[in-house]
């Protein structure tokens, strides 16, 4: 029935227009560092087409304007990050407002852009600096049911939080440090806390500054390291120390020393349970920046940039993972322990039926955990119903032919939806491997192209509102802060120890 009428063909060019702005804006830092993307930006639309006359000049101008539009509408909070790029988008704003008059078809756009220009924060370090900002809790931190019960915000580098840094006798100094600091910057406010004098780099008796795991794993952080605070394990801690007494440094007796019995999942309803990790998964999903998943797989061929909304995500992940095992593991008697199996089975279900398969990945991978799995007798007594129930589970979260079933189940659910996050980095892992990102010299676009779609899958995922139907009562607020702070085992070996406690002759 022949070509597509004009106007469906300026629609068509729209939106490829959109797409290949959309790529470039997400992907550029494959290439080029974002304050040099910006300067190459400048110098094309102003300083070169500065002499140009007619239609070719003002296009480059008008281009420029929607690429930064599209730039600032998708960094807005990392910009705090970027050194450099405030003054180069400061200057672009001017030129842009002062030839205003070139843009009269476009007056929606700069008024946009005078919007966000107010509202993004932008790294300016000759003006004044910002106003001090609130210290920010990481949720591993101190367990306070106040903060954990606050609804999650975004962790940008610049942040202040107060953190412990513990001592080989487990005595511990308070620090304020910035999240992105340093390991040297961290080891300076430790040495000023404990009140040592200034010492030279290369004496025995400076100190040093380790990652202590449950598990008794050390690992030396080198001076020059930053953003350690969120890439530690989930029961791992600070030490500073010297290097004398390196070896002698074990983790703290609470990350090893452990009491079965009753605890707080025996007493809440899986609904519940189901529910509020829907509702915090969704809070720390939201908080993870796009362009966090593009640097958390690329970082290493241009530059780290701090990721810490996605790190403490999949530390998350990590945490619930333990904490089911933990929780079946910690129950002693085989009846309980078989409804608390059934119980999990059920949360899983529930987070499936919420579109959380964050959740429902990290209970079903619980209950896979070697340490349960084994508990043959215990699993004996769960219902038919349930077995097969946790069955078909087990075949959707089954990684073989590239995690075909759960690439199925996921392309039919409608945002809002959390999707396995590790399984994204997986993806993105193999776009990076798989070609090159530099082709003889110029820009793989493809490889780009691809790369952007799978970040496009995120921002769909997170198009909608979650809401959930929960009540506001005393009981709520108990199974919130239950859910958001987890007591967790993540030490396998002692997991086994227990297991074998359990059922010494399981298969």
């Amino acid at each position: 029935r022949g070509l597509p009428s004009p106007s469906h063909r300026r629609k068509i060019k729209s939106t490829y227009s959109y797409i290949l702005l959309d790529d470039i804006v997400l992907t550029h830092s494959l290439f080029l560092p974002t304050e040099k993307f910006l300067q190459e930006l400048h110098q094309v639309s102003f300083v070169r087409a500065g002499g140009m006359e007619g239609p070719e000049g003002l296009g480059r101008k008008q281009a420029c304007l929607a690429m930064l539009l599209h730039f600032l509408d998708t960094y807005q909070g990392l910009l705090q990050e970027e050194e450099g790029a405030g003054h180069i988008i400061k200057d672009l704003y001017l030129l842009i407002m002062k030839d205003e008059s070139l843009y009269q078809g476009l007056r929606e756009d700069t008024l946009r852009l005078h919007q966000l220009v107010e509202t993004v924060e932008l790294k300016i370090p000759e003006e004044s600096q910002p106003p001090s900002k609130q210290v920010k809790p990481l949720f591993r931190h101190f367990r306070r049911i106040d903060s954990c019960l606050q609804t999650r915000v975004a962790f940008r580098g610049s942040d202040e939080i107060f953190c412990r840094v513990y001592m080989p006798d487990h005595s511990y100094v308070t620090i304020r440090s910035r999240l992105s600091a340093s390991v040297q910057d961290i080891l300076g406010s430790v040495t000023e806390k404990l009140q040592y004098s200034e010492e030279p780099a290369g004496r025995e008796d400076s100190l040093i500054l380790v990652a202590v795991a449950s598990s008794g794993e050390k690992v030396l952080l080198q001076p020059t390291e930053d953003c350690v605070f969120t890439t530690l394990g989930i029961n791992s801690h600070l030490f500073a120390c010297t290097r004398d007494s390196y070896e002698a440094l074990v983790p703290l007796p609470e990350e090893i020393q452990v009491s079965p019995g009753d605890t707080e999942i025996h007493r809440v309803e899986p609904e519940d349970v189901a529910n509020h990790l829907t509702a915090f998964h969704w809070e720390l999903f939201r908080c993870v920046h796009e362009l966090e998943f593009v640097d958390y797989v690329f970082h290493g061929e241009r530059g780290r940039r701090e990721t810490a909304n996605l790190e403490l995500l999949l530390q998350r992940c990590s945490e619930v993972t333990h904490w089911v095992a933990t929780e079946v593991l910690l129950c002693e008697a085989p009846g309980k322990r078989a409804q608390l199996l059934k119980k999990f089975i059920k949360i899983a279900a529930l987070c499936k039926q919420n579109q959380d398969l964050l959740s429902f990945y990290a209970v079903v991978m619980g209950l896979d955990n070697a340490a349960v799995s084994r508990l043959r007798l215990t699993w004996e007594k769960l219902p038919g119903k349930f077995k097969n129930l946790f069955r078909k589970f087990e075949n959707l979260t089954d990684p073989c032919r590239n995690h075909k079933s759960y690439r199925e189940v996921i392309s039919k659910m409608k945002p809002p939806v959390i999707p396995f996050v590790p399984l994204i980095l997986k993806d993105l892992t193999f776009l990076h491997e798989g070609s090159k990102t530099l082709v003889d010299g110029l820009v793989n676009i493809e490889k780009l192209h691809s790369v952007a779609e799978k970040v496009r899958t995120i921002r769909k995922y997170r198009s909608r509102p979650l809401c959930l139907d929960m009540e506001a009562s005393p009981h709520h607020l108990q199974t919130k802060a239950y859910v958001r702070q987890f007591q967790v085992i993540d030490n396998q070996n002692l997991l086994f120890e227990l297991s074998y406690k359990l059922e010494a002759n399981s298969q």
